[in-house]
């Protein structure tokens, strides 16, 4: 529990030193910006392979099952990759999302601060709740292989521009439940006029940013689940990645026309991770193995959509 423990007071320092300290005042976050912060962040994440060994090595955390140091780093960064290619996606409705409420770019880390901050503990509890089922019913795997190659057909069929979060089924019923204002109150999320506390369009932003959050842990949790099974894998590797979504998204979410290709790199991920767990009581694939193809598959989806001229791929 001390290991755990210390990893989540790391986690909550990560987080008061981003708001408290270095976006304390709220400004346009630039691409240069977000660059650098991507690149810290991803650092910080490859770095934590070094804690990974050193306590599978020196037998600090418990080892349910029976990880080597050197296949524990493995599966750690495998799951790292996957959750942050699976985010591609997040960070395209994330977009849509703002655009839909008009939300100004000087308001946005804000939204994305205090949405993360509920993944997080979202995530925390179906990883429990999702390991729990897989140590004690192994059928649940095939559930989730199932599952992943469902999603992966869906994702292949699906247009994600028709999108509408105002025609959403949780802004509807927030309407219902809650008043709501279409106006910005500054970056307040309530703002009280007339004696009536409403909604600015931030707080409905956020509380749809977080729900569709959760339905894409619906993915990336199974997903990170067909690696390894270990707890703190899991979940480390998950955090660290939802929080580069932040700066990963004022990054790439104004190059998101140019990787048009990315949105195969994941059917292909979540097709091979299905079929992983389809086949994990029958063949036993590396995690080398696993590795190439997610770094592989997000190389040649970049590369590809950098490539093909738009005009060439929509005739």
């Amino acid at each position: 529990m001390l290991i755990w423990g210390s990893f989540i007071v790391l986690i909550i320092i990560f987080l008061a030193l981003d708001l408290g300290v270095f976006h304390k005042h709220e400004h346009v976050i630039k691409t240069k910006e977000a660059s650098i912060w991507t690149a810290i962040w991803v650092t910080v994440a490859f770095s934590f392979s070094g804690v990974i060994y050193w306590l599978f090595s020196s037998g600090l955390i418990d080892n349910p099952t029976g990880l080597t140091p050197n296949n524990a780093v493995l599966k750690y960064i495998t799951g790292y990759l996957i959750e942050l290619s699976l985010s591609i996606d997040n960070v395209f409705v994330i977009a849509v999302i703002f655009g839909a409420f008009k939300i100004p770019p000087i308001y946005q880390h804000r939204v994305l601060f205090w949405g993360i901050l509920g993944a997080i503990v979202f995530r925390a509890l179906m990883i429990v709740f999702g390991v729990a089922l897989i140590t004690k019913f192994e059928w649940v795997i095939y559930v989730f292989g199932v599952f992943l190659l469902y999603t992966a057909f869906k994702m292949l069929r699906s247009d994600e521009s028709k999108f509408d979060p105002k025609n959403s089924f949780v802004f509807k019923r927030l309407k219902k439940i809650y008043p709501i204002t279409a106006t910005l109150n500054g970056h307040d999320f309530f703002v009280k006029r007339m004696g009536v506390t409403a909604a600015t369009p931030l707080f409905v932003a956020l509380v749809i940013i977080e729900l569709t959050d959760i339905l894409f842990a619906l993915d990336s949790i199974p997903a990170i689940l067909a690696i390894t099974a270990d707890p703190f894998i899991v979940f480390s590797s998950n955090i660290l990645a939802i929080l580069g979504l932040r700066s990963m998204y004022f990054l790439i979410s104004r190059m998101l026309e140019k990787f048009r290709y990315i949105n195969y790199s994941l059917v292909v991920i979540l097709a091979f991770v299905g079929l992983k767990m389809l086949f994990t009581h029958h063949i036993e694939i590396p995690e080398w193995v696993s590795l190439t193809v997610i770094s592989v598959s997000l190389i040649v989806g970049i590369i590809t959509s950098l490539l093909i001229p738009e005009d060439k791929a929509t005739k």
